[in-house]
């Protein structure tokens, strides 16, 4: 019988969830390069896995400590990269090359100094996730490249991410422990394990922030043709409200939220305005996240189909700007406390016009 580890059988699976994700995938910012480039660590760390602890092969030990520093840093640009005005900003050398030095550090460790290469990888990864971790008390709205329909999940993942970064600092104090008091008899079980499903959650995470990317970066390709962005000053109670209204104008005259690639960082392009301020204006004036806010619409537009027309309510899910139908259920049900379904058997059952 052929043996098969388990870590093989990791790599299959983040293979298929890359190749599921590009597949699905149009015309992508550049910076997802980021996500893929991160994915594509996993994979090759779940090999290193299978093979150091399925066949015993000790020397891909310092490969293993090398990718570890590399998948901290990734982990950090990738999110990163959803949260500035500008995709091609993420990629300039002068804010890559910095993220450079770990790695460069964790490589001549080591060289001369093995044992502290170890070391280095828990600090890093404590640096990473508690940055991670920071960027993630702005709210979902600091994610301004991620889809307004599944801002939510890139948002979850972010913080998984940062958790997991974090947590894999916990477990090597706990393998310490192990050493300390128990000669270390359950290490090789521990690392293995959480190694395991560290790579697992950390390129589901990976993935599900990909997948809720805007695909098309159109309006950075039309930047050149529309005046300058105001100032990112600071905004007086008038000014906020004044982007309100012209973001409820937007919304009810352009019906911008029907726009299921619609993100943050277009809203702000329509308004020429910085993101910041936009996010702003919609927490101080309404009291909601920009993603809340345009999901308020699309539920309202749902509803209003939902009563008029006797569309699939699949059809009715798109045609309200939603592009999942789970996304569309749970956003239907927090506005209206009910299920589409129930909603137009309500409907129904009153008398009000609609042809079923």
């Amino acid at each position: 019988m052929i043996f098969i580890p388990l870590p093989f059988v990791l790599t299959i699976l983040l293979v298929i969830i890359l190749m599921q994700l590009l597949r699905n995938r149009e015309a992508g910012s550049r910076a997802d390069m980021f996500f893929i480039a991160l994915i594509g660590t996993y994979m090759l760390q779940s090999v290193l896995l299978g093979l150091r602890w399925g066949y015993d092969i000790l020397a891909v030990l310092p490969v293993q400590i090398l990718l570890a520093s590399i998948i901290a840093g990734l982990s950090y640009l990738s999110f990163r990269s959803l949260t500035v005005q500008n995709s091609d900003d993420a990629l300039r050398a002068h804010k890559i090359w910095p993220h450079l030095l770990p790695v460069l550090a964790v490589f001549v460790l080591l060289l001369i100094r093995r044992d502290l290469a170890a070391l280095a990888i828990i600090v890093i990864f404590l640096a990473y996730g508690l940055a991670l971790l920071r960027l993630s008390f702005a709210g979902p709205d600091v994610l301004i490249a991620a889809r307004l329909d599944g801002v939510m999940r890139s948002y979850r993942a972010m913080q998984i991410t940062a958790a997991m970064l974090i947590g894999s600092v916990i477990v090597d104090i706990l393998i310490n422990f192990d050493f300390l008091w128990n000669s270390g008899r359950y290490s090789p079980s521990i690392i293995l394990v959480t190694n395991i499903l560290s790579l697992l959650v950390l390129g589901a995470a990976a993935g599900v922030a990909l997948n809720n990317r805007t695909n098309a970066d159109e309006d950075e390709r039309d930047e050149g043709k529309a005046p300058a962005l105001v100032s990112e000053t600071a905004l007086t109670t008038d000014e906020h409200l004044a982007i309100v209204t012209e973001l409820d104008a937007l919304m009810r005259d352009k019906q911008l939220y029907k726009d299921m690639e619609l993100n943050l960082k277009r809203i702000a392009h329509r308004l020429r305005k910085p993101p910041r301020h936009v996010s702003e204006a919609v927490n101080r004036c309404r009291g909601i996240s920009v993603s809340v806010y345009v999901n308020n619409f699309r539920v309202e537009e749902a509803c209003r189909l939902l009563q008029e027309t006797d569309e699939p309510v699949t059809q009715i899910t798109f045609a309200s700007g939603f592009l999942t139908k789970s996304n569309f259920n749970r956003e239907f049900l927090r506005v209206t406390g009910i299920a589409p379904k129930t909603y137009r058997n309500q409907i129904i059952m009153s008398g009000t016009s609609i042809t079923e």
